[in-house]
């Protein structure tokens, strides 16, 4: 071949390979081309689904819809609830809408709402409580409280007695009936041997409407039992996949709500109690102890420590066989979502603070300093 000929064919390659670039160039073009039509289609698109979405469901709505809204019930439920009766559009949409304007406490009640309501009229009569139904009266059932006291405040506030009321809650008729109807939360693990009352720590704290003036003593515990199956249902899968229990959670929870003040305290004594276990260290905490004693003391004496009982986490290992009283939504916060700490002790001090330590001996310094 001369050299002519292979110019010729060089140059043929050249031509040949800028229309490939060409073609890829124009193939990339058209491509982003529609990537970016496309991503303003769907940002149209999504900005129209919102802006609907605010609005109400149906404005020439007139018909009333009742809705229960369950003791304890957070801003997600209330929000799936809402829009599978129709009254939303969209329960995320209403969740962030109400989260973005710092609306997220609403109360207990039976509502009349309808379809026609804007976002912002829903929000306002879910946070007032201009409830449907008026109750008759309330009963206030504060956290930290044991069956014990639970009982106390039952026959204050309703005139059931106090030892009617624990009777019912400790027989096994009742026990039976219960575990039937709430599978989810009542497990075999409040039967245990070592257990004390298997509804320890089950009756969730809350201010709780009825709307008769004798409930009954069934529908007295059911109500309690409804708000804890509500308030803890957030919580099952994490459970799930972590092969704890509900007994476990309540369990944990309660020497939470025995022990700390601020939500803050609660995740870092949750934090230590987590550290102790992982080491197999006893836990120590006063109130188990008390549990175990039956009485309260404003002082636990060293002879105390002593006493031989299941529940006694100064001499045995671990969680106790359950709760030692009922906890509230942050002390089981607490436990799903504890601080992150090196701490093994912790201590009340006298100035109304706890006071944390890594060593020993820093609990010592700590108890020199603020317990002198």
């Amino acid at each position: 071949m001369d050299n002519g000929s292979k110019k010729d064919l060089m140059f043929e390659k050249m031509i040949e390979k800028k229309k490939e670039v060409k073609i890829v160039r124009r193939i990339v073009f058209v491509i982003a081309l529609v990537i970016l039509i496309g991503g303003l289609i769907g940002g149209r698109a999504i900005y129209k689904y919102i802006s609907e979405s605010l609005q109400p469901a149906d404005p020439e709505a007139e018909e009333i819809i009742e809705i229960e809204i369950p003791i304890g019930s957070g801003l997600t439920s209330i929000s799936k609830m809402l829009e599978d009766e129709g009254i939303i559009k969209d329960a995320r949409i209403f969740k962030y809408y109400a989260k973005f304007n710092n609306e997220s406490q609403f109360q207990a009640g039976s509502y009349g709402l309808t379809k026609a309501m804007t976002l912002d009229e829903l929000i306002q009569s879910l946070k007032t409580g201009k409830v449907y139904r008026t109750p008759v009266f309330t009963m206030t059932v504060p956290e930290g409280l044991t069956l014990d006291q639970i009982a106390k405040v039952v026959e204050k506030r309703i005139g059931i007695k106090e030892q009617e009321f624990l009777d019912y809650v400790n027989s096994e008729e009742t026990i039976e009936g219960l575990m039937s109807r709430y599978p989810t939360i009542l497990s075999d693990e409040i039967l245990s041997e070592d257990v004390k009352y298997p509804l320890e720590g089950y009756l969730f704290p809350a201010t709780y409407p009825f709307f008769e003036e004798k409930p009954s003593l069934e529908m007295v515990v059911t109500t309690m039992l409804d708000a804890t199956a509500t308030n803890l249902t957030p919580y099952i899968s994490y459970l799930e996949n972590n092969e704890k229990s509900v007994h476990w959670l309540l369990t944990f929870a309660s020497l939470l709500e025995r022990e700390a003040t601020a939500t803050t305290d609660r995740q870092t004594i949750a934090s230590i109690f987590y550290n102790r276990l992982k080491i197999d260290m006893a836990l120590q905490t006063d109130p188990t102890v008390l549990y175990a004693l039956g009485e309260h003391k404003d002082r636990v004496l060293y002879s105390d420590l002593e006493v031989q009982d299941p529940y006694n986490t100064y001499v045995n290992t671990g969680l106790p066989p359950g709760p030692i009283a009922n906890a509230g939504r942050s002390s089981i916060e607490a436990v799903i979502d504890p601080s992150t700490t090196d701490y093994l002790y912790f201590l009340a001090g006298y100035d109304g603070e706890n006071h944390y330590a890594k060593t020993y001996d820093e609990h010592l310094a700590n108890r020199a300093k603020y317990r002198p």
